[in-house]
């Protein structure tokens, strides 16, 4: 039963630090990345699309990405997806594809970033704690219960507590990864 709750929650945990991941992805770094736009949103038809289901993205070079449309109509809505997002950079169409040249970052567009990070990695760590919570939540009703003991309801949450802190842990490895990325030059 305790077994079952710590399973559950180490799959909890996975899943939230595998979105902060996607999230790290979207944070501009130092250089161009694919990440940065492929999950936009373009209204294609009427449709909410993802930008890599109707595009080839790539970085044929260090500072810029190269999106060329499977559909060559799409254009416009893809610019206008980029347009109207919020990185900053603004897409030079080039015939049938458009072009993100990613301007060199200024020290204040830097330490925004990494703000910006700070917040996304205290918004993980909350995630967690509020894994934690609810998984201490089930071991106290099951204890309230008879389904378990007081002193399996300790070692429950102490393996939980150990959870937590190893995803809180991973967490802090990523966000000072993605800093350093963000402030190398």
């Amino acid at each position: 039963m305790i077994n079952d709750i710590v399973k559950e929650t180490r799959d909890k945990m996975k899943a939230s630090l595998h979105v902060f991941e996607q999230d790290l992805h979207g944070i501009r770094g130092g250089r161009a990345s694919t990440a940065l736009v492929d999950r936009l949103v373009v209204d294609y038809y009427g449709q909410e699309t993802e930008l890599r289901q109707l595009a080839n993205i790539s970085t044929p070079e260090a500072m810029q990405i190269l999106i060329r449309p499977y559909d060559k109509s799409a254009v416009k809505s893809i610019e206008k997806a980029i347009q109207t997002s919020n990185i900053g950079i603004h897409p030079a169409v080039d015939g049938d594809v458009i072009r993100l040249n990613m301007p060199p970052l200024t020290r204040e567009r830097r330490q925004d970033l990494v703000k910006f990070l700070h917040k996304r990695m205290e918004e993980a760590r909350v995630a967690m704690r509020n894994i934690r919570r609810a998984a201490n939540d089930d071991l106290k009703e099951f204890e309230k219960e008879g389904m378990i003991s007081e002193d399996e309801l300790e070692r429950g949450e102490a393996e939980v507590q150990k959870l937590t802190d190893q995803f809180i842990e991973q967490i802090e490895e990523l966000g000072k990864h993605k800093e350093k990325e963000i402030m190398e030059v």
